[in-house]
């Protein structure tokens, strides 16, 4: 993002003015204001994911002795018949406490001691000293599987629905910032994205007369004209054409397009993207007057799309202005699939990417912006998006309500994944101690009764690890090396 520079007063030679004590401190408050909501705005997506759980499984008679925010030591906390509503230091997460998680040993278990063995029955007698002897069948493994699968699922449902409203506000009542396919600016030259010092340092004028090497591993570097493979990069198809900035595309190849959409230029860079050599059809518009433009994207070394390293694909040498704008709701499935698909791809790419973060926390590598990023960093982006001055109000609210709705997404997403202790274990185990009980009854044998998740609890233990030290590594990468909007 740019920054404004304003020129020393006093001419030549003079000292700038310092800058003023109640600008630095209104952009230190308003810092501080961004990450104090963010936070709030996490505790209550925290809590929110808790009542989930906690709401079904009073509505099913079991008993909960403990809904807390946040882990560590309690911060303050009150009773209120049976239950403790606390909330305690750490803002990373939070519980609910239903008695008998975890049922009695199975009956025929072995008695053979093994390290392992004795593990599994400290946590399971844990476990089993909240159950009182007035409990009865409000128990968690008494209740029949289904509403253990709801009861485990209302958390990370909740976050999903959280995440919806919040993206719908955001799209429909406030606006979200989108490219449009208004025309910002429309480079005279074609220039190899790999051309870094000429793209970064040099003027116009400089860049489409400065002869560069147009084939093989150089490509993109500077040469002297006249030497094999060399030439002066030719002009772009957008301005051959005669388009010019202020430009806004309503169609391409007569598909009408909304100038505002949010997927609007998406579809524009992708048609270009895969014509290379290809005439396409632009409908143009220019001071209420709509024509037709012909024009052949070429080929030419562009920037990924997902921002790793560099394709061969059709270009024609624009770039969009960007605005806040709102969107119908009718787009809000199509834009909250969007978001879901994009969430689900960065899950999914969090342990290839562990290599990078741990060089940009241990090691002062480069920090990569496209990978994962913990809650301090979430933090930090708010407070630094709240001070900006570029940003108006509207877009500082989108930004955060966008950011705290990607953040209720992902927890829905990591949540309900099938692993012991997360919430997505617990259906699992439910699902799987129906599928057995039904195979016993078609073979005509009795029910095994409840699954004791109590044997998952080595994994647990090893999924709680793996979780701690990401986390851990994700927190040192956000002090020491952190993504920031600059």
């Amino acid at each position: 993002m740019s920054r404004t520079c304003w020129p020393p007063r006093g001419g030549p030679g003079s000292t700038p003015a310092a800058p003023s004590p109640e600008v630095e401190l209104t952009g230190f408050l308003l810092t501080v204001l961004g990450i104090v909501a963010f936070f709030a705005g996490l505790l209550f997506s925290i809590g929110f994911h808790e009542f989930g759980h906690f709401y079904w499984a009073r509505k099913f008679g079991m008993r909960v002795p403990q809904f807390m925010v946040g882990f560590g030591p309690t911060l303050f906390s009150r009773r209120r018949g049976e239950t403790e509503y606390g909330v305690k230091w750490i803002p990373l997460g939070g519980y609910i406490r239903i008695v008998g998680m975890i049922p009695p040993a199975e009956a025929g278990e072995s008695k053979r001691a093994t390290r392992m063995r004795s593990f599994i029955a400290e946590v399971r007698g844990a476990a089993l000293n909240d159950v009182l002897p007035t409990d009865g069948d409000r128990v968690f493994y008494k209740k029949p599987w289904w509403q253990r699968v709801v009861v485990m699922s209302a958390g990370p449902l909740h976050n999903l629905l959280l995440a919806v409203v919040l993206f719908t506000i955001t799209l429909t009542a406030i606006g979200t910032q989108v490219l449009t396919t208004t025309l910002a600016s429309v480079p005279a030259c074609v220039i190899p994205s790999n051309a870094e010092t000429l793209t970064q340092d040099y003027t116009d004028a400089q860049r489409c007369s400065t002869p560069l090497v147009t084939t093989g591993a150089d490509a993109g570097q500077v040469c002297e004209e006249g030497t094999a493979d060399c030439a002066v990069p030719a002009a772009s198809p957008a301005a051959e054409a005669g388009l010019e900035p202020g430009d806004t595309i309503t169609a391409i190849d007569g598909q009408r397009l909304d100038p505002t959409g949010w997927d609007s230029w998406t579809t524009v860079q992708t048609a270009v993207r895969g014509a290379p050599d290809r005439q396409l059809t632009l409908t143009v518009e220019r001071d209420g007057q709509e024509r037709q433009v012909e024009i052949t994207p070429i080929p030419n070394t562009v920037a990924d799309l997902d921002g790793e390293g560099t394709v061969t694909a059709g270009y024609l040498g624009v770039s969009p202005a960007d605005t806040l704008a709102r969107q119908s709701i009718t787009e809000v499935p199509a834009y909250f699939g969007n978001i879901v698909a994009r969430s689900v791809d960065r899950l999914l790419e969090i342990p290839q990417r562990i290599p990078a973060l741990f060089g940009a926390a241990f090691l002062g590598d480069e920090r990569d912006e496209n990978g994962p990023i913990g809650i301090v960093g979430v933090g930090r982006i708010s407070g630094e998006v709240f001070s900006l001055t570029q940003f108006s109000g509207l877009e500082k609210l989108s930004f955060f309500l966008g950011l705290l709705a990607s953040v209720n997404l992902v927890l829905f997403l990591f949540n309900l994944l099938p692993i012991y202790p997360l919430d997505g274990g617990h259906v699992a185990g439910a699902l799987y101690e129906k599928a057995r009980s039904t195979v016993a009854r078609m073979r005509g044998k009795a029910d095994p009764g409840p699954f004791d998740i109590a044997r998952l609890m080595p994994v647990a233990y090893l999924v709680a690890g793996l979780f701690i030290a990401l986390s851990g590594l994700l927190l040192v990468a956000d002090i020491v090396n952190p993504i920031t909007l600059q």
